[in-house]
């Protein structure tokens, strides 16, 4: 079947991954300060970290227009074409998709356009992508694929670790001197997407803790895992990353491990040093 795949930049993904698959991602635009950065395959990963680490004010973050979306739309010979966004609870990008989807099959009405809310950001966002690539691939309607994809994202789990609580602190999502009291102490929160959005799962002292604590946490959600994918995405953290990584091999038996590094848009929340897994 042939078809299309869309996605935001809240999807982690290479750009190797990109072209391999023939995905098109549209961008998310973070300003720091008076800059505006475009998360693009041209964004200076490293100078953005060092940008948001020396600011003291919080990122401000755009979803995606209306229009992004409907050029690349316009780019898709493909009459099928499904748009991956982030949760809409987190965003404006799956309502600008939606409104884009609706001028776009007024101007191709053959075209079938399905628009997926993946209720997750990064990791758990880009193993939903994954999923429709092997769903895709599958016999059946394209409303089948779509009602067997959705069933998959209500059974998603997208974790966070983070090590770094000064974005939180900025972004005013805690006060700052529970914030700075919880730095001194060394306190490092595992956050859990729920129904589309963040919240505390678990406190602990010390990353590698949190790491345990999660990595053990997984096996609530089942104990065969062969036939599923775990998605960890860094922050510049491979070594976290590859540790997490370690930890769950010695526990379970995924059948498919993948690290990536994260995309600007998860960087600037996942803050320098965070970890996001996404698993089903």
């Amino acid at each position: 079947m042939d078809y299309r795949l869309i996605v935001d930049t809240a999807c982690d993904l290479t750009k190797e991954m990109e072209e391999d698959y023939k995905i098109l991602s549209v961008p998310f635009k973070i300003d720091i300060d008076e800059r505006e950065y475009v998360d693009d395959e041209n964004l200076d990963i490293d100078g953005f970290l060092n940008a948001m680490k020396n600011s003291p004010n919080p990122i401000r973050t755009s979803c995606p227009a209306p229009f992004d979306y409907l050029e690349k739309m316009k780019e898709c010979e493909e009459e099928i074409i499904l748009i991956l966004t982030i949760s809409s609870k987190l965003s404006g990008s799956y309502n600008s998709a939606i409104v884009a989807r609706d001028e776009y099959l007024e101007e191709c009405p053959n075209s079938k356009v399905f628009v997926l809310d993946s209720k997750s950001a990064a990791a758990g966002e880009t193993l939903v992508a994954l999923e429709i690539l092997s769903v895709m691939s599958e016999e059946g309607t394209v409303e089948e694929k779509i009602e067997k994809i959705e069933k998959y994202i209500d059974n998603n789990h997208t974790f966070f670790i983070l090590e770094s609580l000064d974005n939180l602190i900025k972004n005013g999502r805690i006060k700052k001197t529970a914030g700075l009291i919880a730095n001194v102490l060394n306190i490092r929160p595992i956050m859990v997407a729920e129904d589309g959005e963040i919240s505390l799962y678990e406190m602990n002292r010390g990353f590698k803790k949190s790491l345990t604590k999660l990595a053990t946490a997984i096996g609530k959600f089942g104990d065969d895992f062969s036939n599923r994918t775990l998605v960890i995405s860094h922050v510049d953290a491979i070594e976290k990353a590859k540790d997490f990584e370690k930890r769950v091999k010695e526990l379970y038996n995924f059948g498919k491990i993948l690290i990536l590094q994260s995309r600007g848009l998860s960087s600037g929340y996942a803050d320098n040093g965070g970890i996001v897994i996404g698993f089903n």
